[in-house]
């Protein structure tokens, strides 16, 4: 927890040595080396930094950090933003990542990115309308018309950036379809288009030398008034967001890093489920330290379930997923003993949104007590098949599967989050000075129900609005250099780490058997329960240990499941991937 806002104060740019000031130079470097050599940290402060030792204690040193700029998050969405950001050379960037550049979330997406490019047989109207409909009618039609009409501008940037594009021999795009398009407009590189895209925006941003990359480093909480002394409730109007308390792991201390803006972009909560295609790292982070801020967090009940993760029960985090765009090349879903099932759902079969799939997928699960059912390409061409998806081709052969003459065992798995952080048009959130994009934002683009492959292109078109409205404003801002330190007292033992470690596997099957694809009132009502009484452990235990990333995992995991669980208990109606039987028709047909 920070200490009180009295117990030290700032000075410019000045060294703090056991409340002394040393404006000296070379006698404060004297110092600083001293301490840090005992302390076994050689780390030399940049112009940005500010080095605070308010006691005279060799344990305690803790350091504050001024950015013009701060990310947290380093997929599609915090490196595009950073990158557009430092075209202007208005300030310092920093990108915090929670792991190491290449093990974002973006990484793990397969199937492509959504723009009308084909204007002969497609049009903006037509993917406006495609998106609306697998929303269910509730997303915000301002966000979808924002990101359909300035996707191809996107796509011509990431391109510039370096990502490449598969393409045809005659130089065209090479489009996919996948479930819920009208038509052929998915760019794709091979069955890996997420690594391609991290791989291109990463080469750019290292090369950048105005932007400032902390690996391995951990978000806490973002700092705001509450840090100050002040009270904040959810009715305080203009709350302000002055930057965010971060976890160094060389050190194991709580640093400072004021901003005048922060952005927020740390990717999905699929780690809150049992299984996800999600890495272990989407434990929701953004939406809890925002929500524990008291800015504005909504559409958390829509949970999309991508129908067709690889079904292997030793590889659950992250399940491997199979692209949406292997049922676009024709693949068909089949139980187990060959008998195709989607013609019982819904016309498009296969290629119905993914919410009709999944239910449709866990449906018939159930009614034969299996743990998968199968998708099947063994109808096509076998040399093509291994042209158009060669990674899940070999991850299948790594199995004992061959996919061009066997099956493929497939089952839902928690995959992506359209609710969130809620956003602007400029992506900024209800919290000033403070953006957030991607998947832990909450634009209106998705409604109740995302549309495959929507989401990478959202991620870049609203960084580019969050760019553009950020430099704009940032000259209004200036650090709040009166924050508090974070107070890092504290200890942690095994058997506290061992109770860390067991309720992380109590909210996890909590989601997973109540708050999952199909809900009923009797259900979430079990997961508020259990969940309240992790909360309760759990918050207790955070305010008697030092910070750890484990224990603030554990506390965003429990905030996400309860903000899902709650939404979904407030939706009184059938709508998009939120279904529940007790109220199995939408709002209006009840009319």
């Amino acid at each position: 927890m920070p200490k009180t806002a009295t117990s030290i104060t700032f000075v410019g740019n000045s060294y703090y040595f056991c409340n002394k000031i040393y404006t000296d130079k070379k006698q404060a470097d004297k110092q600083a080396s001293l301490i840090r050599k005992n302390q076994k940290l050689a780390r030399n402060a940049s112009p940005c930094q500010l080095v605070n030792w308010s006691t005279c204690q060799l344990k305690h040193v803790l350091m504050v950090f001024k950015y013009d700029y701060l990310i947290i998050g380093a997929g599609v969405a915090g490196m595009s933003y950073a990158l557009k950001v430092a075209r202007a050379h208005k300030g310092k960037i920093c990108i915090i990542c929670k792991t190491t550049l290449d093990e974002a979330n973006t990484a793990f997406a397969q199937g492509g990115v959504a723009s009308v490019t084909n204007l002969e047989v497609d049009n903006f109207d037509k993917h406006i309308e495609d998106t609306m409909i697998a929303g269910d009618y509730i997303s915000d039609r301002e966000a979808v018309e924002q990101v359909v009409r300035n996707a191809p501008q996107q796509i011509r940037e990431l391109v510039q950036w370096g990502v490449n594009f598969d393409k045809k021999e005659n130089g065209e795009y090479d489009l996919h379809r996948e479930g819920g398009h009208s038509e052929f407009r998915i760019l794709h590189h091979a069955d890996d288009t997420g690594a391609e895209i991290q791989r291109g925006l990463m080469a750019a941003v290292r090369a950048n030398p105005d932007i400032e990359i902390k690996e391995n480093h951990f978000a806490v909480e973002i700092i705001t008034q509450h840090h100050l002394g002040i009270e904040v409730t959810r009715r305080t109007p203009d709350i302000e967001c002055y930057g965010a308390y971060i976890l160094n792991p060389e050190t194991q201390k709580v640093d400072t890093y004021l901003s005048k803006v922060t952005l927020m972009c740390t990717g999905g909560c699929g780690a809150v489920y049992q299984t996800t295609t999600n890495p272990i790292i989407s434990t929701g982070d953004g939406e809890a330290m925002v929500y524990r801020a008291k800015g504005t967090v909504k559409d958390m009940e829509f949970v999309q379930f991508h129908p067709t993760a690889l079904y292997n029960p030793h590889e659950t985090h992250p399940a491997y997923l199979i692209t949406e765009a292997m049922r676009g090349y024709g693949g068909i879903l089949r139980l187990p003993s060959g008998e195709s099932f989607m013609e019982k759902y819904d016309k498009r079969l296969s290629l119905a949104p993914r919410d009709i799939v999944a239910r449709a997928i866990d449906k018939e699960m159930k009614i034969h007590g299996l743990d998968h059912v199968c998708l099947d390409v063994t109808h096509k061409n076998a040399e093509e098949t291994k042209h158009h998806f060669p990674n899940i081709y070999q991850k299948c052969l790594s199995i004992g599967i061959d996919i061009t003459k066997e099956y493929i065992p497939v089952r839902p798995a928690a995959h992506y989050m359209c609710g969130g952080i809620k956003v602007d048009l400029n992506g900024e959130s209800s919290i000033h000075r403070l953006y957030a994009i991607g998947e832990c934002s909450c634009t209106g683009l998705h409604g109740g129900n995302r549309l495959a492959s929507n989401s990478l292109i959202e991620a870049v078109v609203y960084a580019d609005a969050a760019a553009k409205h950020s430099l704009a404003h940032a000259d209004e801002y200036d650090f709040n250099t009166n924050v508090p330190e974070w107070n890092d007292e504290g200890t942690m033992t095994n058997e506290e780490k061992v109770l860390i470690t067991q309720s992380v596997k109590e909210v996890c099957e909590t989601m997973s058997n109540y708050v999952g694809i199909v809900r009923s009132d009797l259900r979430l009502k079990r997961a508020w329960d259990r969940l309240d009484l992790l909360y309760e452990e759990t918050e207790s235990l955070f305010k008697r240990v030092k910070a750890s990333r484990d224990i603030c995992e554990l506390r965003n995991m429990i905030n996400v499941g309860y903000l899902i669980t709650r939404q979904a208990i407030e939706r009184k109606e059938c709508r998009g991937l939120h279904f529940t039987i007790d109220y199995p028709l939408h709002a209006y047909d009840k009319k």
